[in-house]
C-alpha cells in the first residue's frame, strides 16, 4: 500500500470517528433544544393562565413596577412614585403593583415614607408584592464579578416576581435589564424600562483599559496588565449580554443626555428610546423667596456646604471630606478661621452596608481632624432637607459620571451655589449656562473642589445672588409637571395596548 493510500485510509477512519461522535451530540442538542422549547412554552402558558384568572377576578389590567428598593428614599424612588402618581391620575381603570424587596415594613409605611421624604401623595393605594430574595442583587454577595453576579441574581429575583404576580405591562424602574426578557418571553408581557444609569458603559471600559483606580476597579487589577486585559474582555462580553437584554424593551426612557448616549450604543434601539428628565421637587424650593445675602451676612457667622446624596460608594463622599479639609486648612489663617464654614452630609441609607459606610466616613472625619466641622443627617424628612438647603451657601456634588443628579437640581432650586462634578448629567444637562451667564461651578479632583469652594465663598453676595437667580430660572425644566408630561407621552404606546 502506497503512502498516499495509507493517508487516505487514515483520513477516512478519522472522518468516520468524528461523524460517529458528532451525530449523537447533534441529536442530543436537538432533543435538549426541543425540551427547552417545550418547557418555555409550558411555563409561558401557565403564567398566562394565571394572568387570565387574575383578569377575570379583577376585571382590570395591571401595570407592575420592578423596584426592589422602593423604600430607600433616593432619586430613583422619587421617579417611581411620581410615575405611579401620573399614571393613576390618567388611567383610572388600571391597577398598579410594585415589586419590592423591602422586609419588615407594611404598605402604609412605604407610602408614608414617600410622602414624608418626597412630599408625594398617591391618588389611590397600590399593591405591593414583597420579594423574599432581594439578597440576590446585593453587591456584597459578589465580591468578584459583581456586575455578572447581580445580573444573574436579578434573573432569579425577576422570576420570583413574575410567578408571584403576572402583570399585563411590566416596567423596570431601577435598572435591572436582565429581568426584561424574563417578563417578555416567559410572562408574555409588554415591557418598558426607565434607565437611571447603564449597568456598564464605555466610560467603565476606558477606566479599565487605562488602568485607572476607581471604586469599581481595585488597585491589584490596575497594577497588573494581565488582570486588566482579562477584565476588559469580561466587560466587553457583559456589555454584549446587557445590550441583548435591554433591546427586549418595547419602550426605553433614559434620564439624561449622558445616559442616552450610552444606552443607544449598547441597546441599539433609537426609535424606542427617549430622554425623560427625572422629577425634582423644584416648586417646593422655588416658592421660598430668594433672600439677598447682603441682609444675611451681617449676622451670619458660618457658611454651610451641603451635600445631598445616598451613602453609596460611587457618590464619593470621601472626596467631599478631603476637599473640605483642604478648604479648612486654607481658612485657618483668615478671619473666622475654621468656624466660618461647615460641611453637612445629607443622605439615605438603604441597608447595613450603607450604614457601615457612614461609620467609615465618620472615622475619616476624625482621622483628618475635621470631625467638629462635619455633620451627618440620615434619612431626614423633606421639610428638614428643605430647611438645610435654603440655609446653605454651597451645594456639593462629587459623583463621577453621575447619570443625572436630582440632588444637584434641588440644590440649585433652593438657592445654593452648586459645585458639581465635571462629568455626566451635571456637566451636560444641569450646570450649563443660562441667560448668558453661569449657573454654578464644576470640579473633578480634591484640589479643584477646594479651590472652587474658596472662590465661591470669596465672591461678593451680589455676585452669588446673580448665579443663584440664573440657576433657579434654569431648573424649571426639571419640575414634576414636566416629568409627568414626558413620562405619559413615552408610555402611551404601551398603555394603549392594555385590554380594558
Amino acid at each position: 500500500m502506497s503512502g498516499h493510500d495509507h493517508l487516505s485510509f487514515c483520513l477516512c477512519d478519522l472522518i468516520r470517528l468524528l461523524w460517529s461522535l458528532l451525530l449523537p451530540c447533534f441529536c442530543l442538542c436537538l432533543v435538549l433544544t426541543g425540551l427547552l422549547f417545550l418547557l418555555i412554552v409550558g411555563v409561558r402558558a401557565w403564567l398566562q393562565s394565571n394572568r387570565k384568572a387574575r383578569r377575570a377576578h379583577d376585571r382590570r389590567p395591571a401595570v407592575a413596577f420592578f423596584h426592589p428598593y422602593c423604600n430607600a428614599g433616593g432619586g430613583g424612588e422619587r421617579v417611581l412614585w411620581c410615575a405611579i402618581r401620573a399614571l393613576q391620575n390618567r388611567y383610572q381603570d388600571v391597577d398598579f403593583v410594585v415589586y419590592t424587596g423591602d422586609q419588615g415594613v407594611t404598605d402604609e409605611q412605604i407610602l408614608n415614607g414617600a410622602r414624608r421624604r418626597f412630599n408625594i401623595r398617591l391618588p389611590r393605594p397600590v399593591r405591593f408584592i414583597f420579594l423574599k430574595h432581594r439578597l440576590l442583587v446585593e453587591a456584597s454577595l459578589y465580591p468578584h464579578f459583581t456586575l455578572l453576579g447581580q445580573s444573574i441574581g436579578s434573573l432569579f429575583l425577576g422570576w420570583e416576581a413574575l410567578t408571584a404576580f403576572t402583570p399585563d405591562l411590566y416596567i423596570d424602574s431601577m435598572g435591572y435589564a436582565f429581568t426584561l426578557p424574563v417578563f417578555r418571553y416567559l410572562g408574555g408581557c409588554r415591557v418598558g424600562s426607565y434607565v437611571h444609569y447603564p449597568t456598564i458603559s464605555t466610560d467603565m471600559l476606558s477606566v479599565v483599559r487605562e488602568r485607572n483606580p476607581r471604586f469599581n476597579n481595585a488597585d491589584y487589577i490596575t497594577s497588573n496588565p494581565v488582570l486588566s486585559a482579562l477584565k476588559v474582555v469580561y466587560y466587553c462580553a457583559f456589555a454584549l449580554l446587557y445590550g441583548l437584554a435591554g433591546s427586549c424593551s418595547d419602550v426605553v426612557m433614559v434620564n439624561s443626555t449622558w445616559t442616552l448616549g450610552h444606552i443607544l450604543a449598547l441597546w441599539r434601539a433609537p426609535n424606542r428610546t427617549s430622554v425623560v428628565y427625572p422629577p425634582c421637587d423644584v416648586q417646593a424650593f422655588l416658592d421660598i423667596p430668594l433672600e439677598d445675602e447682603e441682609e444675611q451676612d451681617a449676622g451670619k457667622k458660618c457658611h454651610s456646604v451641603v451635600s445631598v446624596a445616598q451613602f453609596r460608594p460611587e457618590k464619593d463622599h470621601q472626596l467631599q471630606i478631603r476637599a473640605f479639609r483642604k478648604l479648612l486648612n486654607g481658612k485657618e489663617a483668615k478671619p473666622g478661621g475654621r468656624e466660618s464654614v461647615k460641611l453637612v452630609l445629607i443622605g439615605g441609607c438603604r441597608n447595613q452596608e450603607d450604614e457601615d459606610r457612614v461609620l467609615m466616613l465618620r472615622g475619616l472625619c476624625q482621622e483628618l481632624g475635621v470631625g467638629d466641622r462635619v455633620e451627618f443627617k440620615l434619612n431626614i424628612p423633606f421639610e428638614e432637607l428643605k430647611k438645610e438647603l435654603v440655609e446653605a451657601t454651597i451645594g456639593l456634588h462629587t459623583m463621577w459620571n453621575e447619570h443625572f443628579g436630582i440632588g444637584v437640581v434641588e440644590c440649585m432650586a433652593a438657592g445654593t451655589v452648586i459645585l458639581a462634578h465635571k462629568s455626566g448629567g451635571p456637566k451636560l444637562d444641569i450646570v450649563v449656562p443660562h441667560d448668558g451667564g453661569p449657573t454654578g461651578f464644576l470640579a473633578d479632583d480634591e484640589d479643584s473642589y477646594a479651590e472652587a469652594m474658596e472662590r465661591i465663598l470669596s465672591l461678593t453676595p451680589s455676585a452669588r445672588l446673580d448665579i443663584r437667580r440664573r440657576a433657579r430660572q434654569s431648573v424649571t425644566r426639571f419640575s414634576d409637571h414636566e416629568f409627568e408630561a414626558s413620562f405619559l407621552a413615552a408610555v402611551e404606546p404601551l398603555m394603549g395596548t392594555l385590554e380594558r
